[in-house]
């Protein structure tokens, strides 16, 4: 379960990394950077915010100080949509329901990396 789990993880970073921000196949990505930073810079911004969620896939995946991951994973999904959800909200794929979503996921991580047994060291 914890090798799906991670493998999940690390999938929802590089899709929305990779497919909705650097290959830009989700222009309304585009659109939230730009309504939150500005448009003047929301282009490479967002390509720059797609290459740090694809290095965090590669995070997920090497397990490298994994609690610090998750810990830093759960505060950047919370942050980026209550950012969302006041500044951005109708631009949002499910609107004021993201923030439901993004607290799930939230929920998951922590359970992931804080509450469910850790890897035996032989499957490390």
């Amino acid at each position: 379960m914890r090798t799906g789990l991670r493998f999940g993880i690390a999938a929802v970073w590089l899709a929305n990394g990779l497919l909705c921000k650097v290959l830009h196949l989700v222009p309304r990505h585009e659109a939230i950077v730009a309504r939150i930073l500005g448009p003047r810079f929301a282009a490479p911004l967002t390509v720059l915010i797609g290459v740090a969620e694809i290095v965090m896939a590669g995070w997920v995946l090497s397990r490298y100080r994994e609690r610090l991951s998750v810990g830093l994973q759960i505060a950047l999904v919370l942050g980026m949509n209550v950012l969302e959800f006041l500044l951005a909200r109708d631009l949002l794929l499910w609107q004021q329901l993201n923030i439901v979503f993004a607290g799930l996921f939230a929920l998951l991580l922590y359970y992931y990396g804080f509450r469910l047994p850790a890897a035996p060291a032989s499957a490390r």
